[in-house]
């Protein structure tokens, strides 16, 4: 290639480089251009948010929109509803809690035949004084003693204080005439016998526990006195047991 071609080509090519800029700018002019003219022709369009405070147009997040319109009646009226329905529910739950507590209790009662064990009445009129009578209540005996007035004395003039198990002869009867305990030795289960012994009350003869007329350990390896179940006397004559 000679050298005024190099000189033509070269001159051709700086041409080139410096209207290439101008070329490529005019598209971008011309989408400048478009850009602004469409946010012309819709800056009039306005959005009112929710979330707007006023006209100055700054948001505030803090601003919760209304729902009155989609509320159904008043709001005392909804109130008094709860309420209903929380009472009612209450109720229902307390009625179901107790048929259930009940029914538990029944389950785990005594049978009848248990509950005709629990208490015997006696007829203390059929009973003489000076005599004892055994009876059976919950599968043990129960001595019961109608004591004479010397009797009485006795169990009162003793000295209880100095005794194995120390126990006033008041705090074993509610009526002095009357004695009611169980016939089981306080040793090892043994029945005593009555009127029997050294002191005139109950004498067992497996271990020879000797118990006075007050049904108080005198002597022998029994450690506690006859024990006294509950009773009552609801009438003068009639004694109930339990």
């Amino acid at each position: 290639m000679s050298v005024p071609t190099r000189l033509s080509t070269a001159i051709s090519r700086q041409a080139a480089r410096q209207t290439l800029p101008a070329v490529r700018a005019a598209p971008l002019g011309v989408q400048q251009q478009k850009r602004t003219r469409a946010d012309a022709s819709t800056s009039h369009a306005e959005f009112n948010s929710p979330f707007t405070r006023g006209t100055s147009g700054k948001k505030d997040t803090t601003v919760i929109p209304s729902f009155k319109k989609y509320r159904s009646g008043s709001e005392t009226n909804n109130k008094v509803f709860q309420y209903f329905m929380v009472g009612a529910f209450g109720g229902l739950s307390a009625l179901g809690a107790k048929n259930t507590v009940q029914d538990f209790l029944v389950n785990m009662s005594a049978s009848a035949d248990v509950l005709a064990q629990a208490k015997v009445e006696v007829d203390l009129a059929s009973i003489p004084e000076g005599k004892n009578v055994i009876i059976k209540w919950r599968g043990k005996p129960v001595f019961i003693r109608h004591r004479t007035a010397d009797e009485i004395k006795e169990a009162d003039e003793t000295k209880w204080e100095s005794l194995r198990d120390p126990q006033a002869d008041s705090e074993r009867v509610k009526k002095p005439e009357w004695l009611i305990m169980l016939g089981v030795c306080t040793h090892l289960g043994c029945v005593p016998i009555g009127e029997a012994g050294d002191f005139g009350g109950w004498f067992c003869p497996c271990h020879g526990s000797h118990y006075d007329i007050s049904g108080r350990i005198r002597k022998g390896p029994a450690p506690l006195n006859l024990e006294v179940p509950e009773y009552d006397f609801p009438e003068d004559t009639s004694l109930v047991i339990g």
